[in-house]
């Protein structure tokens, strides 16, 4: 028996990135052997075992042959026999498919450290083509490292668009979509990873909500970067860079869906986008079981985005009525997401200089005035039942309405 330390940890000490998790290969040994020194199997697919005190992963070295469509159509062999240069020719990226052994020796025989020290992600073998997952992987890869420079080699772009074509990327279902997203929603440059699918065509399968943005034109004098699909990714990268919150980048990346559905009639114009948006929005969510507190700000963000910028305008009531249906006197960190969302749509646009956003502060302060305005001093003065809301609201409105005095 022989275990080797593989994929990311070998990848990311070489970048000189913290190393959060290890993962291992087993050659020579069986299941048996594996449990009998105390490891706990945990593999349904193919025999990986946690190991009997630090928890981390120990797979036995395996091989996989393609069976049928998608990502489940696989014959495994982890058998003893099985090499290491075996298990790490069927791994995805060459940059994932290099191992060391107890002396630190690095075992790279796919070219990897080569591909890392280029900034190129490239597929292993043209086994790539058959797990449609690696498409997802592939563009995940570029969101982590694509603030170092890392490109997706074009002879694997061209892979995943052979994949695509074959409809292999119609087979994965919801939850693996939502997972990748999530993870790519997390990395550095999450723009890159929506940005890899169009260019492979997988986007128009996966999120054809997003990728009908593109070719959409939006007013110049608003948006210089004109097309909606490009202020999208502008505005997912302004919130990578505001906020590590997924949910606050998943809302940005959503909020204009509804430019999508304007009629040609009225374009560049978008009036009335934000509540077209709204079911947008939701049927994307439902479709790839995305957790309620990603729908949920998805859903205030798409609606009322253009509250916040107009803020100035607004009846005092309707400020009220906004911060009350973002749940903001009794969720102040509600309100946080929702102005950083709005926030990075203000700065996510093309021409020279981006435009601020100081309408956070003015909503900052409203709420602030609304918020100070006690249910429970109105209740010490006698009232209750309707009378009691009412009044809260009125004093609430007032509250507002003297900040612009």
């Amino acid at each position: 028996m022989k275990i080797y330390l593989v994929g990311g940890a070998v990848r990311d000490k070489m970048l000189g990135l913290p190393v959060r998790e290890r993962d291992w290969v087993v050659v020579g040994a069986s299941v048996a052997e594996m449990e009998s020194l105390g490891y706990k199997q945990v593999g349904k697919s193919f025999p990986v075992f946690l190991h009997p005190q630090t928890g981390e992963e120990y797979a036995l070295a395996r091989t996989e042959r393609k069976t049928g469509p998608g990502y489940k159509g696989f014959s495994v062999d982890a058998t003893r026999h099985v090499t290491l240069e075996q298990d790490l020719q069927r791994r995805d990226l060459t940059i994932n498919a290099m191992a060391e052994d107890d002396t630190g020796r690095l075992i790279d025989p796919c070219g990897g450290a080569a591909d890392l020290r280029a900034g190129v992600l490239r597929h292993v073998s043209p086994a790539f083509v058959e797990d449609p997952v690696r498409v997802l992987r592939a563009a995940r890869f570029a969101a982590r490292f694509g603030d170092r420079g890392f490109q997706v080699a074009v002879e694997t772009r061209a892979l995943m668009q052979t994949m695509v074509q074959a409809g292999e990327v119609d087979a994965l279902v919801a939850e693996r979509v939502a997972q990748e997203m999530e993870k790519a929603l997390g990395e550095p440059a999450p723009q890159r990873f929506f940005a890899e699918l169009r260019a492979c065509g997988a986007l128009a399968r996966i999120f054809p909500e997003i990728d009908r943005l593109f070719g959409v034109p939006q007013r110049a004098d608003y948006h210089p970067e004109i097309d909606s699909g490009e202020h999208t990714l502008m505005v997912l990268q302004q919130a990578a860079r505001l906020s590590t919150d997924k949910r606050v980048r998943f809302a940005a990346l959503v909020h204009d869906l509804g430019k999508a559905e304007t009629p040609a009639a009225e374009l560049p114009s978008h009036h009335g986008h934000e509540q077209r948006g709204v079911p947008l929005v939701r049927g994307l969510c439902q479709r790839i079981r995305l957790a309620n507190d990603y729908r949920d700000l998805a859903v205030l963000v798409t609606k009322y985005h253009l509250h916040a910028f107009r803020i100035a305008e607004l009846r005092a009531a309707t400020i009220l009525d906004t911060l009350e249906a973002l749940d903001a006197l009794r969720r102040p960190e509600r309100l946080q997401q929702f102005l950083l969302a709005c926030e990075a749509d203000a700065l996510g646009r093309g021409g020279e200089q981006p435009r601020s956003f100081l309408q956070g502060q003015q909503w900052l302060a409203a709420h602030a005035a609304a918020a100070a305005i006690n249910a429970a001093d109105l209740v010490a003065r006698g009232l209750s039942g309707a009378a009691l809301g009412e009044q809260l609201r009125r004093e609430r409105i007032a509250a507002i309405e003297r900040l612009r005095a």
